[in-house]
């Protein structure tokens, strides 16, 4: 399970440190994908070969489920860690996020996210700020 949230600074040839926090569970080859609320999604290989099964199972018939697959799916990398333990973030992600110089990498349970720095104190403060409606929300329906 991927939990916490670490500061990284994505250098001139579009490569950022992996924090040592989620090296491990991460492997030496995971996928990066285009996320929700202009962010990536980083997935060991394990747990991308479950989410792309889900979505390989939905019909095509869908608009929606053509969409989201060709969302999710074209705009997926493979990646290597080198001998660093830096990542390259691919410029069509990097563009997609609109990462600068410093980026935020978010673990959230079975991903980590990587968001750029200022848009992650943005939309940190906004979510913060609503917590407890959604707590609310999620206690109504059994979630939690």
């Amino acid at each position: 399970m991927f939990i916490g949230e670490y500061e990284h600074t994505l250098d001139e040839k579009k490569r950022v440190s992996l924090p040592k926090q989620f090296r491990a569970s991460l492997g030496k080859s995971m996928v990066v994908t285009r996320g929700l609320d202009n962010c990536l999604f980083v997935y060991p290989k394990k747990n991308w070969e479950k989410i792309a099964a889900k979505l390989d199972k939905l019909s095509f018939a869908q608009a929606d489920t053509r969409g989201f697959n060709r969302f999710i799916l074209s705009g997926a990398a493979e990646v290597e860690v080198d001998a660093a333990g830096r990542i390259l973030i691919p410029d069509h992600q990097k563009d997609f996020a609109g990462l600068g110089r410093s980026v935020v990498f978010a673990g959230v349970s079975d991903r980590v996210e990587v968001w750029d720095s200022e848009k992650w104190k943005t939309y940190k403060a906004r979510i913060m700020s609503q917590a407890d409606q959604m707590s609310e929300k999620l206690g109504e329906i059994g979630a939690l």
